[in-house]
């Protein structure tokens, strides 16, 4: 058995066309037969190509709408008849069939008919039926047949034509079957999703963009990302992006996105440990760095605006890694980019999505978003003092904040600029403290400050401790049964307090 084959009869069935006359040229000029349907038979022939109409091989023409073209035996035993084999040899030269070599196909757009809003009828017509049987059968017999399951292929299969003159070997025939599966289980993911329709009965996500890593969260750790990261960003600059890099930035724009204002935020191990709002973006990056200068050495910069050349040569005074915003001045670029490995992104689109997962035990564990931020209207004042001056946009930004660092929570806030914080700690009364500390290291003044706590206070200890230093407004989420002594605690010394209902907790 020979494990060379040349391309001599092609099956071309495609729903969009777009680079395919190049491949067609390539395919007639080596003396390739086509066979085809419809629309892509009459494309082929606007080409001046010869193309057999799949009807005269069956016999039968399109039925049922067009849900029924290629399912028949003439066709998929030209594809599945294994040539090694001197019984299918035999079969298909008693029932007239001939070999098929080459199968180019596409699938009905399913996820962008469901993407634009379409009736469950249009929807339910794009699953495709006969275009997923000729990738399968194709790709189970990779052992004779090309198969080309997307136009993500049409340039692998070009190389194919030009640097081999249209002779496969087996890593070649492999290689195409192996980017035909992973086509055909995201497609069929994309149907059961669709069917499911978030019951959750199941687990099934497909993602077709890999990209490696230089390793994982520890240089013994290979690592890479499955996902569209050029959807989301363009890198101007810098060297490629870590696992740990990722991890920063996902971080960062989901902080970011909850801010309208003018706002620079500095992030470390995937927390803040500086931002503000301000009317321009120098003056947020000051006051997001006084936040906490030594944190912020080598950490993950973002702006929700266009960064100037003002604010780059204040930037630049400092080493980090990441810099993100939506827009840079051309004099900010040049200022930014002094620094070889120093990645620049441009924010092209916000994250999309309700779901977030991750690996588990043996499994993998599923949630919603948490995409819940409270307004001023969800602020239940519980205490005899009511909000005074800019205590309330205070705790909002706090309480968004909050969201967003890691548990237990404690978030010091005054005039819209990050105080202190105290992240990931076992205890919440640990986690203030440690935010007491950074704010005196740094000569924050907490009297008139406000505090955000992720989750409720199980007892009035760190009111308590708030109070002493001068806090003077808390929001939290209450829930816990001894509320009531937080309350009373608040109310004995003029500190208000108000809840939200809802609770932030970050794992």
């Amino acid at each position: 058995m020979s494990l060379e084959k040349r391309i001599k009869t092609a099956l071309v069935s495609v729903y969009h066309k777009d680079g395919l006359d190049h491949i067609l040229t390539k395919l007639n000029s080596s003396g390739v037969k086509f066979i085809s349907t419809g629309g892509t038979r009459g494309f082929i022939e606007s080409l001046g190509f010869p193309c057999e109409a799949v009807e005269d091989i069956t016999g039968y023409p399109s039925i049922l709408g067009g849900r029924v073209k290629t399912l028949h035996p003439k066709i998929f035993g030209g594809i599945l008849c294994r040539r090694e084999l001197p019984e299918d040899a035999k079969q298909i030269k008693a029932y007239d069939i001939h070999e098929i070599d080459l199968v180019i196909v596409d699938l009905y757009p399913f996820e962008e008919t469901v993407g634009s809003g379409a009736s469950e009828e249009d929807i339910i017509e794009k699953i495709d039926i006969g275009g997923i049987s000729l990738i399968r059968a194709a790709a189970k017999n990779f052992k004779d047949v090309i198969i080309v399951a997307s136009k993500q292929q049409y340039q692998p299969l070009m190389n194919l034509l030009e640097d081999k003159n249209g002779v496969s070997d087996i890593s070649d025939r492999k290689f195409f079957a192996k980017e035909a599966f992973a086509v055909s289980s995201s497609y069929d993911s994309a149907i059961f999703n669709y069917m499911d329709d978030n019951e959750g009965s199941a687990f099934r996500h497909a993602e077709d963009n890999a990209m490696v890593l230089r390793y994982g969260e520890n240089p013994h750790q290979k690592g890479t990302f499955y996902g569209d990261f050029v959807a989301m960003f363009d890198q101007l600059h810098g060297r490629e992006i870590s696992y740990n890099n990722l991890l920063d930035i996902e971080a960062a724009v989901s902080l970011i996105s909850e801010f309208d204002e003018t706002t620079v935020a500095i992030l470390k191990h995937n927390n803040a440990c500086g931002i503000a709002s301000r009317p321009t973006v120098v003056e947020a990056w000051k006051d997001a760095l006084a936040g906490d200068p030594v944190s912020a050495f080598g950490g993950i910069i973002i702006s929700n605006s266009k960064i100037d050349k003002i604010a780059a040569e204040e930037i630049n005074s400092i080493f980090f890694e990441i810099v993100i915003a939506p827009e840079y001045d051309k004099e900010a670029l040049h200022i930014l980019e002094q620094k070889k490995n120093r990645i620049i992104l441009v924010q092209k689109q916000q994250l999309v999505g309700d779901k977030q997962f991750r690996s588990l035990l043996n499994g993998v564990l599923v949630q919603d978003k948490d995409l819940s931020i409270q307004s001023a209207t969800d602020l239940k004042l519980v205490t005899n003092r009511p909000l005074q001056g800019t205590e309330e946009e205070d705790l909002l930004f706090a309480n968004k904040l909050v969201k967003h660092t890691k548990s237990n929570a404690i978030i010091f806030v005054k005039n819209k600029q990050l105080c202190a914080g105290g992240t990931g700690q076992t205890s919440r009364v640990d986690a203030l403290k440690q935010a007491i500390e950074k704010a005196n290291e740094f000569g924050f003044d907490l009297k008139g400050a406000v505090m955000a706590s992720d989750a409720f206070f199980p007892f009035p200890d760190c009111v308590e401790i708030a109070g002493n230093v001068g806090i003077t407004a808390v929001v939290q989420p209450g829930g816990s049964i001894k509320d009531n002594l937080s309350v009373e605690y608040c109310n004995e010394h003029n500190i208000s307090m108000v809840m939200t209902g809802v609770r932030h907790f970050k794992h």
